[in-house]
C-alpha cells in the first residue's frame, strides 16, 4: 500500500473514494463536530445533516455508509465512518477508522481512498495512527490459499489534512513502520506449523536481524545442553524438530540511559500439550501459540527502523511440544538454567518453562528491565476474556511504565494480582518449585511461577492467550492473528529512552 499526505480541502480531492470521520450528533442538534463534515455537507446541499436525521447514519462505532457520485464532491464516492462522541476520540480509534475503511472498500473493489481530518484532529498523534490502522486494515488471512483467492491490495491511502502535509511526514512514517511490524507478527503467526518448526523461524529471525542491521547469536542444542537449559530442553524432547535459541541485539549510537530492556517472547511453534495432550477440537489454532515470539520479532523490526536511544534485546526460545517417544511426562524434574528444580505435572505448561530459561540467560546478559509475552493460559480468558492482556508484575513502577506505554499504543492491558499465596500453590514435596498449581487462578499461578526466575529484576509478563487471535473478524481486522504487543513493546522501549 502506498501511504501519502495531501494539502487539500475535502470537497476538492479527486480519489476513488472520500473517507469521512463522522461523530454522533445530539437528536435536535446541527452541529456535526466537524469543520470537514459540515463543509461537505454545505457543498451537497445539507446531504449530511439528512442522512443523520433520517437515521441512515447514526454515527456509532464503524458504521459506515457509502455513497456514490455526490454533487459538490469531486470524488467518486464518500465513505462516512462512525466514531462515536466527538470527545472520546483517540489516536487508537482513528486507526481503527482507516482500518475499518479499508476494509469496506476492499470488499467493493475500491482500492484507493483519501481520508480528511479537519484542523482540530490533524495531530501527528493521529496520523501515526491512521497510517498505522490503514495498513493493518489491509491485512489478509487467505496467504495459503489457492483457489477463491481473494487478492485485492489496497494500491493508495492518502490522508489529508488543511494543516501543511509537511509537518505529519515524521508521523507518517513512524505510522508505516509499526504497521508494517504489527503485520509482519502477525503473517509470522499465521504460519502454520509445518512451514515454521523452530528451524524456520529461527531463520527468520536471522533474515530479520540481517535487513534490520540487528546484531543475532543462536544457541543450538549443545550450546543449550552445556549452559544448562533443561527447562527449554524438556519441552524440545519430544519432538524431532531441534530447538533454537535466538538473541537480538539492538545498540544505539548514543544511549541516553543505562537501561538494558529485554523483550522476551514464548515461541511455541506448535503446542500439541505434548504427553498431558490437548483436545482435538481447536488444536489447529496452536500454531499461533508463538505469538509472543512473533510480537517481540516485529517489535523489533520496528524498533531498529525506529532508532530510540535506549539499549534492547530479544530473546526468543524456539521449540515444539510434541508427545514423542522422548518427551518430558508428568513427574520428571528438570533442572533450570537458575539451578531451580521444577517437577512437570502437566507438559501443557510448557511455556513458563521455556520463559524461566530465557528469564534467566537474560539477566545473565545484564538486561536491567524484563518483558516477556506468552499466550500463556487459557486462565486468563476466563479472567478477562478476548478484550485485555493480562498485566503481571514484580514492580510497581516498571508495571505503570508498561501500563502507560499500553494506552498510548492503543492496547487494552489489565493489571492482576500477585500476592505471595500465590507462590503457596505451587508448592512441590520433590522440586524447588511445581510448574502448575492446580485449577484454581491460573494465570495468576502462572505468572508467579515466572517471577521466580525473574527475582528482584523488574518485571513484567504479558498474557496474551485471549488477545493474540481473534476467533471472528471485526470491521477493522479479519479472523486470525492479531500483532498485540507490538506497538507496546516499542512505545515502551522509546518511553524508557526518554525517561531513563
Amino acid at each position: 500500500m502506498n501511504l501519502e499526505l495531501l494539502d487539500a480541502k475535502a470537497t476538492e480531492i479527486l480519489a476513488g473514494c472520500l473517507v469521512l470521520p463522522g461523530y454522533a450528533v445530539k437528536k435536535g442538534s446541527n452541529d456535526l463536530h466537524s469543520s470537514v463534515m459540515e463543509e461537505a455537507d454545505r457543498a451537497t446541499g445539507g446531504m449530511l445533516r439528512e442522512l443523520y436525521r433520517t437515521g441512515e447514519f447514526k454515527a456509532k462505532a464503524h458504521d459506515t455508509l457509502l455513497l456514490h457520485r455526490i454533487y459538490g464532491v469531486r470524488a467518486q464516492r464518500v465513505l462516512l465512518v462512525g466514531c462515536g462522541e466527538r470527545e472520546e476520540m483517540t489516536p487508537t480509534l482513528f486507526g481503527q477508522v482507516a482500518a475499518t475503511a479499508v476494509r469496506t472498500l476492499k470488499q467493493k473493489s475500491i482500492l484507493d481512498a483519501t481520508l480528511c481530518l479537519d484542523p482540530m484532529t490533524a495531530t501527528e498523534e493521529n496520523v501515526a495512527a491512521i497510517a498505522c490502522g490503514a495498513l493493518t486494515g489491509d491485512f489478509e488471512v487467505n496467504e495459503y490459499k489457492t483457489a477463491d483467492k481473494d487478492e485485492k491490495i489496497f494500491a493508495l491511502f492518502r490522508i489529508a489534512t488543511e494543516a501543511g502535509s509537511a509537518n505529519f511526514q515524521g508521523s507518517l512514517t513512524k505510522g508505516r513502520i509499526l504497521g508494517e511490524a504489527q503485520n509482519y507478527a502477525r503473517s509470522l503467526a499465521n504460519m502454520p506449523g509445518n512451514l515454521l518448526p523452530p528451524r524456520a523461524l529461527m531463520e527468520k529471525a536471522k533474515d530479520l536481524a540481517q535487513t534490520s542491521g540487528l546484531e543475532i547469536d543462536i544457541l543450538y542444542r549443545g550450546q543449550m545442553e552445556e549452559l544448562g537449559m533443561g527447562a527449554l530442553l524438556g519441552v524440545a524432547a519430544g519432538s524431532e524438530e531441534p530447538p533454537f535459541f535466538a538473541h537480538l541485539s539492538y545498540k544505539p549510537e548514543q544511549a541516553a540511559t543505562d537501561i538494558h530492556l529485554a523483550l522476551i517472547g514464548k515461541a511455541v511453534t506448535f503446542d500439541s500439550g505434548g504427553i498431558s495432550i490437548k483436545p482435538a477440537d481447536g488444536m489447529e489454532k496452536m500454531k499461533y501459540d508463538m505469538a509472543g515470539g512473533a510480537a517481540v520479532l516485529g517489535a523489533m523490526k520496528a524498533i531498529a527502523a525506529l532508532k530510540p536511544h535506549v539499549r534492547v534485546s530479544a530473546f526468543l526460545p524456539m521449540v515444539e511440544n510434541m508427545p514423542g517417544g522422548r518427551a518430558m511426562r508428568p513427574g520428571d524434574i528438570l533442572k533450570s538454567l537458575s539451578g531451580k528444580t521444577i517437577e512437570v505435572l502437566n507438559t501443557d505448561a510448557e511455556g513458563r518453562l521455556i520463559l524461566a530459561d530465557a528469564i534467566t540467560y537474560a539477566k545473565r546478559q545484564g538486561c536491567t528491565h524484563l518483558v516477556d509475552a506468552a499466550t500463556l493460559t487459557g486462565a486468563v480468558v476466563v479472567a478477562l476474556g478476548y478484550e485485555h492482556v493480562g498485566l503481571f508484575s514484580n514492580n510497581k513502577d516498571f508495571e505503570s511504565r508498561v501500563a502507560d506505554a499500553a494506552k498510548a499504543a492503543g492496547e487494552r492491558f489489565w493489571p492482576m494480582p500477585l500476592d505471595a499465596e500465590y507462590r503457596e500453590y505451587l508448592k512441590s514435596d520433590f522440586a524447588d518449585i511445581a510448574n502448575v498449581g492446580g485449577r484454581w487462578g491460573g494465570a495468576c499461578t502462572a505468572a508467579k511461577f515466572l517471577e521466580e526466575f525473574a527475582e528482584d529484576t523488574p518485571w513484567a509478563h504479558l498474557d496474551i492467550a485471549g488477545t493474540a487471535w481473534l476467533e471472528t473478524q471485526k470491521p477493522s481486522m479479519p479472523k486470525g492473528p492479531t500483532g498485540v504487543a507490538v506497538r507496546t513493546f516499542v512505545e515502551l522501549a522509546s518511553r524508557l529512552a526518554q525517561a531513563g
